[in-house]
């Protein structure tokens, strides 16, 4: 198959694709895989498989195809190839929660960056890095991660990328809990598609409207949370998104368990664990799992919700999730509390202060903990993260954690 006609067959998979004719399009790629001589020509079209079997959710099958586009990318011998193949390593091994692995290729495409391919895909490799390091829990590094891939993004007029990298500051501030900026950013990311987006995909719209639900439930404003999930999973199941209906199920899950209604909020968790566990979306399991116990725990069904702890926190320990893992422990402990033995109370309580320790959740003004209720947050340029009435209150002192002298806040 010569290059002209490869290019043509190319473009026809892509119209087939934006057309939700998924299918036809994956058939058509993979002819052109396996008929194309051209390894330039392979690695594009491997490129069209993988964005396609991310967005269906088929997470294992993107890293098979990711592992022979970085075989290409050697073959071809070309950096700026090697640059674009790391990174979609990277999402692959992020987006089945191997957080370690993710990190490390996107290190490798970090090493590639004075190419000129490479410039511009740093601000999606250190996004993918903010991600993975999210995942483990590691706030500092991710904050900073998400702070340059927000640079690259303004540097490069990048409104898609800038999209993103606001959606994943959403989830950032959901779990350090502070709500107000835990909104703002995904309403942000909804107003640059509302601004740029005429031409984008509708996958934007839905995410951005879904962490925007998330962003509302935190806040308690119920009905905007519903009408934003409920616009997000009506793109997902259009387009065929597995992973997104998966979160807005999660969703729609918490809003009904936390407005007591537990009878609405059961089966929308057992819907959200059935597509995370053929997935592979480990964190999400992980979080349905805790969310189905708190029901358990309502209806007093206590030896099941104790039965979901245990499996949350066995995919917690896997994956390396601390904060995941702290919220396991204190909701054991508030189990075993009432129920007993002692034992395992303390031993929940002294693992639970143990991982709140190695996070450093606590502020370094007044030293009372920080992510542990709605609070207003903010990062100086260190990427340490304080009480914002705190950093008001002590003038020009310096940060109390790495003593630099600034404390003109740096992050967003």
């Amino acid at each position: 198959m010569g290059q002209d006609q490869t290019k043509q067959q190319m473009e026809k998979g892509l119209k087939l694709y934006q057309g939700n004719e998924t299918q036809k399009a994956l058939e058509l790629w993979l002819q052109v895989l396996n008929k194309s001589t051209d390894m330039s020509s392979k690695f594009r079209v491997l490129g069209c498989l993988i964005t396609a079997h991310s967005e269906m959710g088929k997470y294992r099958d993107m890293l098979r195809y990711s592992v022979m586009q970085i075989d290409a990318a050697r073959e071809i011998n070309d950096r700026d190839h090697l640059a674009e193949a790391y990174l979609n390593l990277a999402r692959s091994n992020e987006k089945l929660c191997d957080f370690h692995k993710a990190i490390s290729y996107c290190r490798c495409s970090l090493e590639l960056q004075d190419t000129s391919v490479g410039f511009h895909l740093n601000g999606q490799v250190y996004l993918s890095l903010g991600n993975a390091d999210l995942g483990l829990s590691s706030f500092q590094k991710s904050l900073e991660s998400f702070e340059r891939a927000l640079r690259y993004a303004h540097l490069n007029d990048d409104k898609m990328l800038e999209c993103r990298v606001c959606c994943s500051f959403g989830s950032f501030y959901v779990q350090l809990k502070d709500f107000e900026k835990a909104l703002f950013f995904p309403r942000k990311a909804a107003q640059l598609v509302a601004d740029y987006g005429q031409n984008w995909s509708l996958k934007y719209r839905a995410m951005s409207q879904y962490h925007m639900a998330v962003g509302y439930r935190c806040l308690a404003r119920w009905t905007e949370a519903m009408e934003s999930c409920e616009e997000s999973m009506k793109i997902a199941l259009l387009h065929g998104d597995r992973p997104l209906q998966a979160l807005c199920l999660l969703c729609f899950a918490d809003i009904h368990r936390s407005k007591g209604d537990v009878e609405k909020a059961r089966p929308r968790y057992d819907a959200s664990l059935s597509i995370v566990t053929e997935i592979g979306n480990r964190v999400a399991h992980a979080v349905a799992l805790l969310g189905l116990a708190k029901c358990c725990l309502a209806r007093d069904e206590v030896d099941k919700a104790l039965d979901a702890i245990s499996k949350s926190y066995e995919i917690a320990e896997a994956v390396g999730n601390k904060l995941l893992l702290v919220r396991v422990h204190c909701l054991a402990e508030r189990v075993h509390r009432a129920r007993g033995p002692q034992r395992l109370v303390r031993e929940h309580v002294v693992k639970f202060h143990e991982l709140v320790e190695e996070l450093e959740l606590y502020c370094g003004f007044c030293g009372e903990a920080v992510g542990d209720r709605d609070q207003r947050l903010q990062a100086l340029p260190c990427a340490h993260i304080y009480h914002l009435r705190c950093l008001h209150g002590n003038g020009t002192k310096g940060c109390p954690n790495c003593r630099r002298n600034s404390l003109k806040p740096g992050f967003v």
